[in-house]
């Protein structure tokens, strides 16, 4: 004990500034990969690696075992080598993310942010198609372009109405399975596909209504910054997936919250976010005072 405690002050001891930094990026780094890789596939991998690599460890260091040793040392490169192979769906992801140019100074003007109008007819024809249990898909564009996707349907570029959607989405019609994508204010195609998701957030959750549908929105809510959302054909459940998460059992009033809230986000002064409007107040006044 006294051994351990003198090892822990000579650490404390040599402990400066630069190592804090450098401590606090390798951990910044390190939960930054954790919170791309939650509720994923991927973090399944990540568990089983971290529980093989600790089996090894202490294999390793409580028994002489020269041949396992050699077998491990030869092997750990091309393990290392193929973790880009296995997490290339995350990494890509990420990546995308991170090359977004608004993503610390957005640009609303390019922001394709829909009319109140359009949000309220989205929501009018979800409480409609719940009531009657008519099952549905309706992707919303943000700012990732979708052109992909809306190839893969029927080009309609219509206006957004409740009768229009209530129309694509009837049972037994042409136009009901697949996605609706909707781009601003217009709906740009109908019977899209989406893809699917791989994650095991569906496959846990103890409720088995959640079918082909939640696992297209729930791609495309991976896959894109995109909001998804699905009616449910069996129970007229309202579900909402964004940015690899599902919310279900919705009412049309949370719907619309949570919409409004994607969509119309609290701005400042000239269209700006609050915290650049502070941002340049605060630097206009530094110069003020200059």
């Amino acid at each position: 004990m006294a051994g351990f405690l003198e090892n822990i002050f000579f650490l404390f001891q040599r402990l400066t500034w630069l190592s804090v930094v450098d401590i606090f990026l390798v951990t910044l780094i390190f939960f930054g990969l954790l919170y791309l890789l939650r509720d994923t596939q991927a973090m399944i991998l990540l568990r089983g690696i971290i529980l093989i690599g600790i089996i090894i460890a202490v294999l390793t260091s409580i028994f002489n075992l020269p041949a396992f040793t050699w077998l491990v040392s030869n092997t750990l490169p091309a393990l290392v080598l193929a973790i880009p192979v296995i997490f290339a769906p995350e990494i890509r992801r990420a990546l995308e993310r991170l090359g977004r140019v608004n993503m610390l100074w957005p640009l609303t003007s390019s922001a394709p942010h829909p009319l109140e109008a359009t949000i309220r007819n989205v929501i009018n024809a979800c409480e409609r198609l719940a009531v009657k249990k008519h099952g549905a898909l309706i992707v919303l564009q943000r700012l990732d372009k979708l052109d992909e996707y809306a190839e893969t349907g029927v080009q309609l570029d219509a206006l957004v109405t409740p009768e229009l959607l209530l129309q694509i989405f009837y049972p037994n019609t042409p136009l009901h399975d697949g996605a609706v994508l909707i781009n601003g204010n217009r709906i740009q195609a109908a019977a899209c596909v989406m893809p699917l998701s791989a994650s095991g957030i569906l496959v846990a959750s103890p409720e088995r209504q959640m079918g082909l549908r939640h696992r297209a929105a729930l791609g495309i809510a991976e896959d894109s910054d995109a909001v998804a959302i699905v009616v449910s054909e069996e129970t007229g459940y309202i579900s909402i997936a964004y940015n690899g998460r599902i919310l279900r059992h919705l009412s049309s009033e949370r719907l619309g919250n949570i919409l409004l809230a994607f969509y119309k986000p609290l701005i400042g002064e000239d269209n700006r976010p609050r915290w650049q409007q502070w941002l340049l107040d605060k630097l206009v006044g530094e110069k003020r005072e200059a």
